[in-house]
């Protein structure tokens, strides 16, 4: 069996109460780009109907959708479900699943502002250095607006794990 290669990251899919405020959220203080506007999809036999039932199953009715791109072309689908639910804990982070997503930000604290003033929240008291003292990488845990967890951090991915963080 040959290696395998290193897939790239295309979208992530985020749901929340509502898509017109995540997408102001995420355009004004994000900055991400607004690729396709929020739409209205329905349970019924259209291309569309079909590929969400053989996903959702059936009977899951109608959900708004709305798509987005970050500044690296990571695109983001917003969803707004008929049935959703804001979980008393959205940061169970021993189950199995996605319980977070990472942004970047050299201006972090600036960031971590926006989002508290838009309605969001900080999981964590200050931000955290990984190299306290001899490099500047930090981050924060926060969340958005609709209780999503987003961490930040300061400096990519790579620079922050080459050399081990911890």
């Amino acid at each position: 069996m040959s290696k395998a290669y290193p897939r790239t990251f295309s979208h992530i899919g985020i749901s929340v109460p509502s898509v017109e405020k995540a997408v102001k959220f995420y355009t004004e203080v994000l900055g991400w780009y607004l690729i396709m506007e929020p739409t209205e999809i329905e349970e019924d036999d259209s291309p569309i109907g079909e590929m969400c039932t053989d996903v959702f199953g059936a009977n899951w009715g109608k959900f708004k959708i709305a798509h987005m791109s970050t500044g690296d072309r990571i695109g983001v689908e917003l969803f707004e479900f008929k049935n959703q639910e804001n979980p008393e804990n959205n940061f169970e982070y021993w189950k199995t699943g996605v319980f977070h997503f990472c942004v970047q930000d050299p201006n972090l604290e600036e960031l971590v502002e926006k989002i508290v003033e838009a309605g969001g929240k900080k999981r964590m008291a200050e931000p955290r250095y990984y190299y306290p003292g001899e490099k500047p990488y930090r981050m924060i845990y926060m969340e958005d607006p609709f209780g999503n967890i987003l961490e930040i951090y300061s400096h990519s991915y790579e620079l922050t794990y080459a050399a081990g963080a911890y």
